[in-house]
């Protein structure tokens, strides 16, 4: 591009964020582990662009979000939920004058170091990641891994942050945004998260703004799924709960959306009211209770626990015997070598990244193609193309 006319491009993309609020984070300020030059576009819009085209965004489309095994086309899936957040937190940016740039690339990466099996694989791996001493496993910690270290994508400081510190299970009322962190303190932040799960706070108001849209997205189309599936219906939502913010995915999205921006606007925070982070709660614990540990939900735990703790093991093993026909080369390090990935991690913590990234399908054919043993078609020389005959 023309040099003049990239300056002049760069100029009006600096006056455009000069125009957002006093507290909104422009991209201009925000620093990378290697800093680029610029081009047309803003170094946050660069970071989306970056996250879509990365392999562990691709991934999004076969991961769970709370009901898996269900063959069922209406019902979420994490790449669904990762667009509501998008959209719901850039509602709020918009109304509160903030960056909707760094809030697209937070809420876009946010959920990528989800494991197979939602937030009870993420139960699964962390089990395995404390018994083989690489500490515990939370998708946050794993998402910024996936970006940063395995795919090297040389995203800025602030949507790191926010994907780092974006746990919408917090049920917070209330968010200021821990500023002028460094890469230093970034990177402890990681460490202390996997070794004591410590609580974290968003560096940017945009962060705080994801963090709360994270929890708005899924509490109500939660819900809606439970009732699309069979396993509540709509009367038993608490009464307070429909009094207050409502009884279906639409009211219940618009009305804590509402009550945010009247409650932030104008602000270095992001909060609601009292009344309805109350009543928010309650609908949140009613969910814990009748959703996410319903035990007709869960008929197939003991089956999923199993298959973590053989894949796992298998794996290392694999690793320790070098195995270059294991899935775990052709799928998984081969992609990385010239990285100095493999190098620079233990064998766990390659194993962790491999099953962490892998979709649901993808782990349930793994572990068939693993476990289960192959017929043998034709000849013996046509089966050793396809697959090694293991003799005792």
């Amino acid at each position: 591009m023309d040099e003049t006319l990239l300056g002049q491009i760069q100029v009006k993309n600096r006056e455009r964020e000069n125009l957002f609020s006093e507290f909104a984070m422009k991209s201009y300020d925000s620093t990378r582990r290697i800093e680029e030059p610029d081009d047309v576009r803003s170094k946050f819009f660069r970071d989306s662009d970056r996250i879509i085209h990365s392999k562990a965004y691709t991934r999004y489309i076969d991961k769970t979000q709370v009901f898996y095994l269900f063959e069922n086309d209406h019902i979420t899936h994490r790449v669904l939920h990762v667009q509501m957040v998008s959209k719901i937190a850039r509602q709020i940016g918009r109304a509160m004058g903030l960056n909707e740039d760094l809030i697209e690339a937070i809420a876009l990466g946010h959920d990528i170091g989800h494991a197979p099996y939602g937030h009870e694989g993420e139960t699964y791996l962390l089990e395995l990641c404390k018994k083989h001493g690489i500490g515990g496993f939370h998708h946050n910690v794993q998402s910024v891994r996936f970006l940063d270290k395995i795919e090297n994508q040389n995203l800025t400081l602030e949507v790191l942050d926010g994907i780092l510190c974006h746990d919408g299970e917090s049920y917070d009322r209330f968010l200021r945004p821990n500023r002028n962190k460094s890469w230093d303190m970034f990177d402890k932040e990681i460490k202390n998260k996997t070794y004591k799960n410590i609580e974290l706070t968003p560096m940017t108001l945009e962060g705080c703004a994801v963090r709360i849209a994270d929890m708005i997205s899924f509490v109500g189309r939660d819900i809606e799924d439970a009732i699309t599936v069979g396993l509540i219906t709509r009367n038993e939502i608490p009464a307070n709960c429909i009094e207050v913010i409502g009884n279906n995915n639409r009211e219940i999205i618009n009305t804590l959306v509402i009550d945010v921006i009247n409650n932030s606007y104008g602000e270095d925070c992001i909060s609601f009211s009292r009344e309805i982070w109350l009543a928010l709660k309650e609908m949140r614990d009613f969910n814990q209770e009748t959703i996410y540990v319903n035990p007709r939900i869960k008929t197939q735990s003991g089956k999923i626990r199993r298959m973590y703790n053989f894949m796992f093991e298998t794996f290392l093993e694999d690793m320790e015997r070098k195995n270059l026909k294991s899935n775990i080369y052709q799928h998984h390090m081969n992609y990385y070598q010239s990285s100095g990935y493999v190098e620079r991690y233990s064998k766990p913590e390659i194993v962790r990244d491999f099953i962490a990234g892998m979709t649901d399908n993808y782990f349930n054919n793994t572990f068939k193609e693993t476990f289960l043993p192959k017929k043998c078609r034709y000849t013996v020389e046509e089966c050793e193309k396809s697959f090694i005959l293991e003799v005792d």
